[in-house]
């Protein structure tokens, strides 16, 4: 017979980066789901962010809040780690989810360009962690970064993006180095399981979707379940990249 919790994260608390919309709100609702409490992070999607928390304070009382930050401004990171405690007396998980994506075909990359990529991808990443790092010890807790199957193989007029990806995927192995023992530093990489928003060509899609293994589109309950397998299944594991990505990355490219 099992004994396993059927909450296996009460009593944690996560801060998820972008968590009102698309990728963080499947997280956060996944994680909220498993017990945790919730911080949620918001920029620009303000009503989004307080459809969510009120969401998840319907299902249990107290359980979420929400934040507004700009992650492009270092100043404003320590503030999230702040909020979290203040509200929740502890962090246990940081979500580094937030991130911009867009073409930045070579002879028209800017340098706003550069600095929004790499400081959403990278930077912001970088020191709301070693912001949170304090926290996470007392409570040995876990940071999971969502990076991208481009960060090993690049994307096609995308050159911007994927070198933050792939500098991501290098900071995740050494925050572990760093953070090491007291916490595990992991990272998710999707494949195919959200289209960008805005108009995409339908003929790219399929393309896209053959080249992988399983030759269909994964969901943002595959990513979330990812997280929740490193916070709930995986004490032993720290500085690995696991792709959720129907074996794109092991298929033709």
């Amino acid at each position: 017979m099992s004994h396993e919790s059927p909450l296996p994260l009460a009593g944690k608390v996560a801060l998820v980066t972008g968590g009102a919309r698309r990728l963080g709100a499947q997280i956060a609702r996944t994680l909220h789901a498993a017990g945790a409490s919730i911080l949620i992070h918001y920029h620009r999607s303000g009503d989004e962010a307080i459809a969510l928390v009120e969401e998840l304070n319907t299902r249990r009382p107290g359980s979420a809040e929400l934040a507004c930050a700009d992650l492009l401004d270092v100043s404003q990171l320590p503030g999230l780690v702040d909020k979290t405690l203040t509200t929740f007396g502890q962090l246990d998980i940081l979500i580094n989810n937030a991130s911009s994506f867009y073409p930045t075909p070579l002879g028209e990359i800017t340098l706003q360009a550069f600095d929004d990529l790499f400081g959403t991808n990278v930077r912001a990443p970088l020191f709301l962690s070693q912001a949170a790092a304090p926290a996470l010890r007392r409570s040995e807790g876990l940071i999971v970064n969502l990076v991208d199957i481009h960060g090993s193989r690049p994307l096609k007029r995308h050159p911007v993006y994927s070198s933050a990806k792939a500098a991501l995927n290098m900071l995740t192995q050494s925050l572990a180095r760093e953070l090491g023992p007291e916490v595990r530093v992991n990272g998710v990489a999707p494949g195919p399981v959200m289209w960008p928003e805005g108009p995409m060509d339908p003929e790219l899609q399929h393309r896209i979707l053959d080249r992988t293994a399983l030759k269909r589109m994964g969901s943002a309950v595959d990513i979330a379940r990812a997280v929740l397998f490193f916070a709930t299944n995986a004490p032993y594991v720290t500085g690995q990249i696991l792709a959720v990505d129907g074996g794109r990355s092991v298929g033709g490219y």
